[in-house]
């Protein structure tokens, strides 16, 4: 029986993060398990784009050289994820009139309704790549319906569609720095989503919650309501900044000003009253950025499973009070556990969120050690995952 392995690649602004999962089916039962992980420090990005692509690409190759060596495998393809403050979100509604003379709803319809979502964006999108189409409402006959219509009897089939896009320049230069590392890119998904999927819980995904990732110099940001990503965000902003503030105002080391950060060095010669306000005033600016997207959104205070805080600016002193306070919501930081693993294994640290979640969403399709599955194929089984995103 040919193994089923997935790898995930995480580009961030300071680190190169890659998962490499496996599914283990015994008695029935599908689990993953976690065979191997590489990383190391990023060299050329900044805020979340690609300024060197030689020093990305060497960067790259030191993190998969280390997931090779621990997992006893060849990495020469991988799923991808996407993040910088160029992704954009658009909804857009697509119809289709039932052509069927027995009325019934199907598959023609929805991709028929699809491509009508698709002229809807004019040419608002020339620039950007299209990294997932989510639908988030079906209309039959101008009823709303909570389920994927297929078979359900109408002359009006209305989708309304999430749109999460990207800078087209952006995701070549990632696919061309991965080539350059010897990875073929099988697909790729935007970072946020990746990441709901092994630090989300269903409960909380129905019942409303904002996946919150703190990275060096952008926060990323995904909504769940009934269950359903509404919306996804990259934005402007990071707790290196923190750090930049806590180095000038002490006037010590990077180094030393992130250990501060991270509550690991203090005494007497480091006012607590000046670390505090210091690291408060700029995560009262990060929730305040939150907070402006989930009022543009008008679920601001609406969201009753709260913010879920991740991401490597998630153990900075009193970031969930800021939060709570911000956010006017329930907030937690989350740990990642690694699913199916019955000793509830966690990795290190949330930062391994985005690179694990990539590899999870890369097992949703058909890839296996021998053989590269066409690109069509590979999509066919990302639209069926975001079709379960609907109960």
């Amino acid at each position: 029986m040919k193994r089923r392995i997935a790898t995930g690649i995480d580009i961030g602004t300071y680190y190169v993060k890659i998962v490499v999962v496996e599914e283990v089916k015994e008695k029935g039962s599908r689990s993953l398990r976690v065979i191997g992980t590489g990383s190391a420090p990023t060299q050329g990005m900044h805020r979340g784009y690609i300024v060197n692509k030689k020093e990305v690409a060497e960067s790259l190759r030191v993190a998969k050289h280390a997931a090779e060596s621990i997992s006893g495998i060849t990495i020469s393809s991988a799923f991808l994820s996407i993040g910088s403050v160029s992704m954009k979100e658009v909804r857009v509604t697509g119809e289709a009139i039932i052509s069927r003379a027995d009325q019934e709803i199907t598959e023609n319809d929805m991709n028929i309704a699809l491509g009508k979502a698709y002229e809807a964006t004019g040419d608002t999108l020339s620039n950007y790549k299209i990294l997932h189409e989510i639908p988030i409402e079906y209309h039959v006959d101008s009823m709303r319906v909570y389920n994927r219509p297929i078979g359900m009897k109408g002359t009006r089939l209305e989708i309304t569609y999430l749109f999460v896009t990207c800078l087209q320049s952006h995701v070549d230069a990632l696919i061309q720095v991965a080539e350059s590392a010897d990875i073929e890119i099988t697909d790729y998904t935007a970072s946020a989503i990746a990441q709901s999927n092994v630090v989300l819980t269903r409960d909380q995904k129905m019942k409303g919650c904002v996946l919150t990732d703190i990275g060096a110099e952008t926060v990323s940001l995904v909504v769940y309501d009934e269950g359903i990503p509404i919306s996804v965000a990259v934005l402007e902003g990071g707790s290196s900044a923190i750090t930049d503030d806590l180095a000038l105002a002490f006037k010590i080391s990077i180094e030393d000003a992130e250990r501060i950060k991270r509550g690991r060095l203090g005494g007497a010669m480091y006012s607590g009253k000046k670390m505090d306000a210091i690291i408060t005033r700029r995560t009262n600016a990060l929730f305040s950025l939150v907070a402006k997207h989930l009022k543009s959104i008008r679920l601001r205070g609406l969201l009753p499973a709260g913010a879920i805080i991740t991401g490597g600016g998630a153990s900075n002193t009193g970031i969930v009070e800021t939060a709570k306070r911000i956010l006017s919501l329930p907030a937690r930081v989350t740990d990642v556990y690694i699913m199916g693993d019955t000793s509830n294994a966690k990795f290190r640290d949330s930062t391994w969120a985005v690179a694990y979640g990539t590899a999870f969403w890369g097992l949703t399709g058909d890839t296996e050690t021998s053989g590269r599955n066409v690109f069509a194929k590979i999509r066919t089984s990302a639209q069926r995952f975001f079709h379960n995103f609907l109960p």
